[in-house]
């Protein structure tokens, strides 16, 4: 089992956002060329396709992100100190996915994904021991 302690040991490889759809937060789910030998394809596009669909829940427009919207500006905003939104509990579910991943699939193959919003959701940061 790889460890992740010793950090000159790793490389870094980024999977960019992908705007060929527009500018909802999403990721490229093709497998970088120098992880085709630790991870499998299929396994990895389904990762990336999860934390996809999350990302595309949370963007989604329905009642209540407006009810949200209306709340928030009723309030001067100040209602979003208790009450944490269906946005912020997505992204939560990430971290999550991700964590739960690296744990059971990624680690064991010596690769570690970190959370996108690590990087502003930029991109997704990938690290692997050579």
């Amino acid at each position: 089992m790889a460890t992740f302690n010793i950090v000159p040991e790793h490389n870094k490889v980024f999977l960019s956002r992908d705007y060929t759809n527009g500018t909802a937060c999403r990721f490229n789910m093709e497998l970088p060329t120098e992880l085709r030998n630790n991870v499998s394809e299929s396994q990895f596009k389904d990762t990336v396709k999860h934390i996809n669909d999350i990302f595309a829940e949370a963007e989604r427009l329905s009642c209540r992100s407006y009810m949200e919207g209306c709340l928030g500006c009723l309030t001067a905003y100040t209602i979003f100190l208790c009450v944490r939104t269906h946005y912020e509990k997505c992204v939560d579910r990430v971290a999550l996915y991700i964590v739960q991943q690296n744990k059971d699939v990624y680690e064991p193959l010596g690769v570690k994904i970190c959370d996108p919003m690590e990087r502003g959701l930029r991109c997704i940061e990938i690290q692997y021991c050579i």
